[in-house]
């Protein structure tokens, strides 16, 4: 009798640790997916008839990614200067990444502001030149995570319910048996 309560109890505890638990990230192991959710780190692409390029702002700097448009074929060790409004900075090549950077502090950080930044990009390689323009969508940065354990959710409502349930089943049963034989019910 106290076997089948004590199982109860336990299956309940498990159900109720449930919802809200954390990955080992500290990430919400049952959050929905939000659609539309702003990406981690702001991105831009941008291509021309000569080259193609996938921008990201990280880590304090803009790093770039160069392509050529028709081959696919890295662009390695170009000039790249990009422009935003009145700043201009010119980017560094990463000859172990194969990428280049920018981590001028004022830039990164005009570009670290939530809105939308128009960037030009201009890439001169093996005596060839050309403008790519695109916009890096910052998103504004999200409020601190007070990780919600005191929101009501569906998902925490029907783990709940089960609870209450599985409990309400367990105590009917043990009642049961604890009645006498032959007597009223």
């Amino acid at each position: 009798m106290k076997t089948l309560f004590l199982a109860a109890l336990l299956l309940a505890g498990a159900a109720l640790a449930g919802p809200g638990a954390h990955g080992p990230n500290g990430e919400h192991l049952d959050a929905p997916v939000q659609p539309g959710a702003a990406p981690a780190a702001p991105k831009l692409e941008a291509r021309s008839e000569l080259f193609e390029l996938v921008a990201t702002l990280s880590g304090g700097e803009l790093s770039m990614l160069i392509d050529r448009f028709e081959t696919n074929e890295p662009v390695l060790d170009a000039q790249v200067e990009v422009a935003s409004g009145p700043l201009k900075a010119v980017a560094r090549f990463h000859a172990d990444h194969g990428d280049y950077a920018i981590d001028d502090a004022a830039f990164v950080q005009a570009l670290g502001r939530p809105g939308e930044h128009a960037l030009v990009f201009t890439v001169t390689a093996a005596g060839e030149s050309d403008l790519l323009d695109g916009t890096l969508r910052t998103a504004a940065a999200a409020p601190a995570d007070d990780h919600g354990h005191d929101v009501l959710t569906p998902a925490r409502v029907a783990s709940a319910g089960g609870v209450l349930l599985l409990a309400g089943s367990a105590l009917a049963v043990a009642l049961r048996r604890r009645r006498p034989q032959g007597g009223p019910q």
